[in-house]
Parts: C-alpha cells; structure tokens; sequence
C-alpha cells in the first residue's frame, strides 16, 4: 500500500488523480472567459469578471468556514513575521500575466502553438523549481525518469494539438497580415516568447501558494490572496484599456457565464495543496492531463467552431497519461549526474 502524503493524507496514486481531475476545470474555464470576451467585446474585461467573481466566492467561503476563519485570520501575522518572502504574496499577478498573454498572442500564434509554448515552459520550470526547493515539498531530484517524462509529455501535448496547427497557423497569417510587422516568422518567434515565459512562471506561483498555504494552514486563505493581487493587477490594466480605448459592452445576464472564477478557484486552491505532497513538475504535469483529457471531451460533447477531434488528439492525450506515469516511477540510481558515495564516507 502506497504511503500517505504529507499534510493531504493521500496516496501520492490519489494525489495525482485529484491533480488531473483539477486540470479538467481548465479547458471549461477557458471556453466560459473566451465566450465572455466575445461577448463583451473585450478580453481584459473577462478576465477581470473571472477574477473578480472568484475572488467574491473565496471572501464568502473565508468567513464561512471556520477552517477558513482560521486562515484568514493567520494572513497578516505571516506576513508580518515573514513566514515566506512576502512577495510570495503576490503570486495572483502571475495569473493575471498569464491572462494578458494568452488574449494578446493567441489571435497571432493561434491555440495549439499556444499550448505547446506554455506547456514547455511549465514543465522545464517544475524541473527547475522542485530541483531548487522552490516549493513547500523540499528539493526533488531530476531524476532520469522524471526528465523523460517531461520531455515525453511535451511531445505528447505537440502531438495531441497537432491537427490544430493548421487552423491555427490560417487564423495566425490572417491576423499577422494584420498587423503588418507580425508577420515577419522572427516577429512570429518573439512572440513564442510570451506564453512560453507565462507558461514558466505558472510552476512559481504554484510553488509560491502552495508555501503561503502551509504557512496559513489552508489552502483557502492562500487561494484568496491569489485572486486579490490578480484582481488589482487585471482592473488596473481594464482601467487603463478604457481610458486609452473605451469600455467594451455591457455584461450578460446569463448565469453561465460568470462560472470561470469558482472554477479558478477549484485548481489554484487543489494546486496549492498537492504541490506539498506530489512537488511542482507532477502537480504541472497531472493537470496538463487533465486540461489535454477536458479539452477532448469538450470537442467531442460540445464542440466549439473549427474543433477538431483527430485520431492524433487521442493517441496525443493518451501519450501524455503515459509520460505521467513514467515521470512519478521511482529511479533507484537517484538525479542525473550524481556520483555515488564511496561506502564508508
């Protein structure tokens, strides 16, 4: 029987099952904010409703609970007494970076290159970060499984988003040609560059609340603070949008659409929480399964205009179950390029 996180109570099996079911949020998330800016108008805007009502759920559910309570109340003593560096504080800006990007690059590279370059920099950086001991679970040796995982599940996500480059690169002329200078290829690779950066910093703030949790002893209070430093982040950029170019339309009075905040909710908070016991790269990596695994039952139950469920999809989603699988196996030899001990010493 597999011993028991730390903290969770989990089997690490267990753990990276609710990782993945948390990524499934994701991909609904992102069809509920997409459809909210084509509404409005206005991808900022979205954003900002997203957050906003995400954080209005966390301040209800703080107060309510007295586990909650409990959090909340311990916020500012943490801070005070610097249990982590304060600017831990501050993680919700790299959501709130990672929106911007998304609305500001996807139009050009399109979808599937958006993914690929996201998912890259994510898994490169949950390496990194569970290497250093950035997070709340200490340092986490590369081990060579755990580096063929991460390559394998790059591969993967390329592969499962493939059928989509061709639409995606259609729409990425169009609106290169658009914009004159965008459609330079070495324009088009500098703005890799964004999401690929978003994609990195996502394993950091993961890192950065799943710290702050321990220090508040939940994850409710850190999920909150993630929402209130995006939500000043994201209405100061609505703000300015509308001083420079006007507001968008008025907001909709369909319930639905105001349903990507509690879901943010849902995987920052369960994020907070696994990377304790599961470390950043796993965490990253069993959400991204659950984002391929979402996506794929959203094309296939509710399909969106030019979606597209090829067999490469399929076998794509499934390669990268695989490459989970092959990160979380234990290596017996230990990290990349570390040399045994003689006995003895």
């Amino acid at each position: 029987m597999a011993p028991s996180s730390p903290r969770t109570g989990l089997p690490p099996a267990a753990g990276l099952l609710v990782a993945v079911v948390a990524g499934l949020a994701i991909p609904v998330q992102g069809r509920i904010n997409g459809a909210l800016g084509v509404r409005l108008d206005d991808g900022i805007a979205a954003a900002v409703v997203s957050f906003t009502t995400g954080l209005l759920l966390m301040i209800v559910i703080g107060f309510a609970l007295p586990k909650g309570r409990q959090g909340l109340a311990r916020i500012l003593p943490a801070l005070k007494n610097r249990s982590f560096p304060p600017f831990y504080a501050l993680a919700g800006a790299i959501g709130a970076f990672f929106v911007f990007s998304q609305s500001f690059t996807v139009g050009i590279l399109g979808v599937a290159l958006f993914t690929v370059a996201t998912v890259t920099g994510q898994t490169v950086s949950g390496l990194l970060v569970d290497r250093t001991g950035f997070g709340p679970g200490g340092r986490r040796s590369i081990t060579r499984l755990r580096l063929l995982g991460s390559v394998l599940t790059i591969a993967a996500v390329a592969w499962a988003v493939s059928p989509r480059f061709a639409g995606g690169s259609a729409g990425a002329a169009g609106a290169a040609s658009d914009v004159g200078a965008a459609s330079d290829v070495r324009a088009l690779l500098a703005l890799v560059i964004l999401p690929v950066i978003s994609g990195f910093l996502m394993s950091f703030q993961q890192a950065m609340n799943g710290t702050a949790a321990v220090a508040y002893g939940t994850p409710m209070a850190a999920t909150l603070v993630n929402f209130v430093a995006g939500s000043l982040v994201l209405w100061v950029a609505w703000l300015i949008k509308v001083a420079v170019a006007g507001a968008g339309r008025e907001l909709p009075g369909e319930w639905w659409y105001y349903l990507g905040g509690p879901m943010g909710c849902v995987f920052i908070g369960l994020a907070a929480l696994l990377v304790r016991s599961l470390g950043v790269l796993v965490t990253g990596l069993g959400m991204i399964a659950g984002q391929l695994l979402g996506s794929l039952a959203l094309d296939i139950a509710v399909p969106a205009p030019g979606a597209v469920v090829a067999p490469e999809t399929v076998l794509g989603t499934i390669l990268t179950l695989a490459s989970i699988v092959v990160a979380t196996l234990p290596w017996p030899k230990g990290a990349l390029g570390r040399k045994r001990r003689p006995k003895g010493l």
